[in-house]
């Protein structure tokens, strides 16, 4: 009886520690809905979603005045988790346009350049279900120190981003990629954090410079 008791016991934590498990990132989309409630979110946003290189663009709803941005990056996230929150962080919203940056982490986390772009073309799907025709901007991966050993896996998934927007109407591509490099090459010393991998203010302002023809 108590051998049965204890078993009863064990089962039920398993249930109920399994029952409390959340999908990643699920505190950021919460505090999301919470800034929605505090303050209304522009009408018809230009919505910026992806993982922490967005997340982290801290000035990026003042970077561009005059327009409506909405900064919806999270975590660390990938194109699987974007996929998974698309309601949260692009729907709701009924954006006029969407900047959409993933594939960086995915590359980080041994996806390969095929299943990022298959992961996008999924978004896609999704997106033009929802939304229709709303205009959509791929931002290319970024070239990192601390990712600079991917670099062909990188260039790849450019590649196909690229040519994905070349082929289909309302999509744009941006290349961020290029801009990051020096001129032989090589990713720029001096826009990283510590951690080599996260941009800093001068890396950020890069990105403002190359972005900003796509918002109109």
């Amino acid at each position: 009886m108590k051998r049965h008791i204890i078993l009863m016991l064990f089962v039920f934590s398993f249930v109920l520690g399994f029952g409390q498990d959340k999908y990643p990132f699920a505190e950021e989309i919460a505090k999301f809905e919470m800034l929605d409630k505090q303050q209304m979110p522009p009408k018809n946003p230009i919505v910026f979603v992806g993982s922490s290189s967005i997340r982290k663009w801290t000035e990026l709803e003042k970077t561009y005045p005059g327009f409506p941005i909405l900064n919806r990056g999270f975590g660390g996230s990938n194109f699987k988790d974007l996929i998974h929150y698309a309601d949260q962080t692009m729907f709701k919203y009924k954006p006029s346009k969407i900047f959409i940056y993933e594939g960086d982490n995915d590359l980080a986390q041994g996806d390969s350049p095929e299943l990022v772009f298959e992961n996008l073309l999924k978004t896609m799907k999704m997106i033009r279900n929802e939304l229709g025709d709303v205009p959509v901007v791929i931002i290319s991966p970024k070239p990192s120190i601390a990712r600079w050993k991917l670099k062909k896996e990188y260039e790849t998934v450019n590649a196909y981003f690229e040519a994905y927007a070349g082929y289909h109407d309302n999509v744009e591509f941006v290349d961020v990629w290029s801009p990051l490099l020096d001129e032989s090459g090589m990713v720029l010393q001096d826009i990283f954090v510590e951690d080599n991998l996260h941009m800093n203010d001068k890396g950020y302002a890069i990105w403002r410079k190359t972005i900003m023809p796509f918002l109109d």
